[in-house]
């Protein structure tokens, strides 16, 4: 799970130290920084919010771990992306791409800033349950928010004991039901077409509870060509046999189906008309259909006073229609028609067993093992002006990951902590080619790539008021199926790839007082054979390895309360580059310092909420970016942007009534700015850029009834 640490602040015998001590410990960490890590084993378990005990266990973490909390009913936003709770976490970008054909893109200290499609480089999860495939590649979109509790971001080394492509690790929280049941609806209406309609039933008691949860939302989007209408349900059934045991049973379907892609666009098109879609969208007919259906179980067992264990099991269904920008015509291409049916499945456990030192103080292990695998049917069209012809490309892809971890986590004094873990993963991929003529030959192979990744740290409570840590880990991603999917000479899949490894390095600091709230974090991270484009061939990407590419800055993030007002800033300064010189897409050369392209060198959000009375919320925002290169020989680049926000919620209705009703508003881009919200890195056609919508406002009107 993301770290959690033993309900009390301090064992036994604690004493807070002096101010000098706590100066010269700084300086200590600054010039030889130790190594931290979580407590619990690698697989993340559903988080139950618990107020002030739960961000106290935030607090004493050896991490950059943050939480949003979320509450589906007061929120003063619609809860459609993952972008509107994560904006301003130190660290974290999540872009809404104004595209719902595309994912969000979300990145973790540069970390999946270069991915085009879907999520790269982090780590999904929802109640526990992967959201990122064995290969590497994951999907934020089919977490149900209006029923979430909170999300998570986990940062830093410690993210490298969860597998494969953890630059970061991010998990949605579903809530549990509400003790006596309840319902509620919602219906919200925007700018550009957006509505949104929801509804919740909560039933049951404390031996067997359950929630459901469905929303309907379309919109005709701010660019041309960028309609899109998806509904989803979440449905979560708790079941608590005994004091000692908790069955949880999952539920989610996703459907979206033919929303519009408006691509990006060329700085010719963006400064002529930034609502506009290249013409070649239409021609094509350009879209993307998806279906997602899957279920959890999870089981939560206390063997005794020391002992616990935690098993997971799980499976889906994911179905996929993209029609690309081109036709695919040509007799080696793999065609401008993608279908894609993927069926995937996993299990986990995990054991965690607590004992004393002979010291008398604390010390928990644990010991777990996760599966993860997945088979998809990948069939590629010719693209004939927006209907599927002739078949291109026809083959059976799999993948597996097989992992065991190992952690333990020890009070060396009443004010130092040890922790150390290490997972050993295994990935297996195999492509079986059903398409085989004269002219494409069998392209079957496999591939498999091993890594140990050890994390080794120590937390110092400096205080009531003041933690610090160190932390050092190794991580890997392996290249996805997409991603080895084409090479140069386009006669098969890119075998040669091999997975990207990184060393990182973390020095940290949390404070806490009765009013603020202070965190700080260095960290240093060094990658080898990060996977990097080599060329565009057919419209196709092909992708290569570059040595030495460099990662490190600084976040800070602080909060106060005081009173009805709740100021909040965060901050993160990102040095992305690459170490090495290289032959870049079409040959062109790369330089040793240029930018790794999606990144930001400054990214900062100030905000400010206020509460003037218990049914008044209040909150304004400024979003603030640096200049982000577009390719990695950094010859494009969109400029930096500020942007301004505006929300306001009222509630009708106390906490004892039997029915509320909360109103809503969010006003976006308040002073209308013309900006690029998210480039598309890379593009092999020189459309890079995907405009952020103009001003834009949406109000909701929500019912509850307990």
């Amino acid at each position: 799970m993301l770290p959690a640490l033993a309900p009390h602040r301090h064992p036994p015998g604690y004493r807070a130290p002096a101010l000098s001590t706590v100066l010269a410990a700084l300086a200590a960490l600054a010039a030889a920084p130790a190594m931290a890590q979580p407590r619990e084993g690698g697989t993340l378990a559903p988080v139950e919010v618990q107020g002030n005990a739960e961000a106290q266990r935030r607090f004493d973490s050896a991490a950059s771990h943050t939480s949003v909390p979320v509450d589906g009913f007061t929120a003063a936003t619609p809860l459609v992306h993952l972008s509107e709770l994560l904006v301003g976490q130190a660290g974290v970008v999540a872009l809404d791409r104004q595209n719902h054909a595309q994912d969000l893109q979300i990145a973790v200290r540069g970390f999946g800033a270069r991915s085009t499609f879907g999520v790269r480089g982090v780590r999904i999860l929802v109640d526990g349950i992967p959201a990122t495939m064995p290969d590497g590649q994951g999907q934020a979109a089919t977490a149900q928010l209006q029923s979430a509790a909170q999300v998570e971001v986990l940062r830093g080394p410690l993210a490298q004991l969860y597998g494969n492509a953890a630059g970061g690790v991010l998990q949605v929280s579903t809530r549990d039901p509400r003790a006596g049941g309840g319902a509620q609806a919602s219906v919200a209406a925007g700018s550009f077409g957006q509505r949104l309609a929801g509804a919740s039933f909560d039933f049951g008691d404390r031996a067997l509870s359950g929630l459901l949860d469905v929303s309907r939302f379309e919109t005709d989007g701010w660019r041309d060509h960028s309609a899109a209408r998806r509904t989803h349900l979440n449905g979560k059934l708790v079941a608590r046999p005994d004091a000692d045991t908790k069955i949880t049973a999952l539920l989610n379907l996703y459907h979206q189906p033919d929303a519009q892609d408006p691509l990006g666009l060329t700085r010719a098109q963006f400064h002529a008309n930034p609502r506009q879609a290249p013409e070649v969208a239409d021609i094509f007919g350009t879209r993307k259909s998806v279906a997602q259906n899957q279920w959890g179980l999870v089981l939560e067992r206390q063997l005794g006073a020391a002992d616990s264990v935690r098993a997971r099991a799980y499976g889906g269904r994911r179905s996929l229609t993209q029609y690309l920008s081109f036709s695919g015509a040509a007799e080696n291409s793999a065609g401008g028609v993608v279908d894609l049916d993927r069926d995937y499945h996993g299990l986990g456990l995990a054991w965690t067993h607590s004992a004393k030192m002979p010291s008398g103080l604390p010390l928990t292990w644990t010991l777990g093992v996760d599966a993860d695998r997945l088979s998809e049917q990948r069939q590629g069209f010719v693209n004939q002006n927006g209907e599927a012809g002739a078949l291109r490309r026809n083959e059976r892809d799999r993948a597996g990951n097989t992992d065991v971890f190992a952690q333990v986590d020890a009070w060396l004094a009443p004010t130092w902590r040890a922790v150390a873990g290490v997972r050993a993963s295994r990935v297996d991929m195999r492509v079986s080619d059903h398409f085989i003529t004269p002219t494409n030959p069998d392209d079957s192979g496999a591939r498999r790539w091993r890594q140990t990744s050890p994390v080794l740290g120590l937390v110092w409570s400096a205080g009531d008021q003041l933690n610090l840590y160190a932390n050092v880990g190794r991580g890997f991603e392996t290249p996805t199926l997409a991603e080895m999917a084409y090479s140069r000479d386009n006669t098969g899949p890119n075998f040669g790839l091999v997975a990207s490894r990184s060393r990182q390095m973390e020095i940290g600091a949390k404070w806490q007082g009765a009013v603020h709230q202070v965190q700080a974090a260095w960290f240093d991270a060094r990658s080898r054979s990060e996977i990097v484009p080599a060329a565009t061939v057919n419209g196709r990407t092909v992708f290569q390895n570059a040595d030495n590419v460099r990662r490190r800055g600084l976040e800070l993030a602080w909060s106060a309360q005081a009173g009805a007002w709740k100021p909040r800033a965060a901050y993160t300064w990102l040095d992305a580059f690459f170490g090495d010189a290289y032959a870049g897409a079409g040959g062109a050369r790369v330089a040793a310092g240029n930018r790794l392209p999606g990144t930001a060198r400054h990214v900062a959000q100030l905000a400010l909420d206020h509460a003037p009375s218990a049914a008044w919320q209040l909150g304004a925002t400024l979003d603030v970016s640096g200049k982000v290169f577009a390719n990695d020989v950094n010859s494009e680049a969109a400029p930096g942007f500020a942007v301004v926000g505006l929300r306001a919620g009222y509630t009708f209705g106390d906490a004892t009534a039997s029915t509320r009703w909360q109103a809503w508003a969010r006003l976006d881009n308040l002073l209308d700015r013309r900006y690029a919200g998210s480039l598309i890195v890379n593009d092999g056609n020189g459309r890079f850029f995907e405009p952020a919508a103009g001003r834009r406002i949406m109000v909701g009107l929500r019912a509850q009834f307990l």
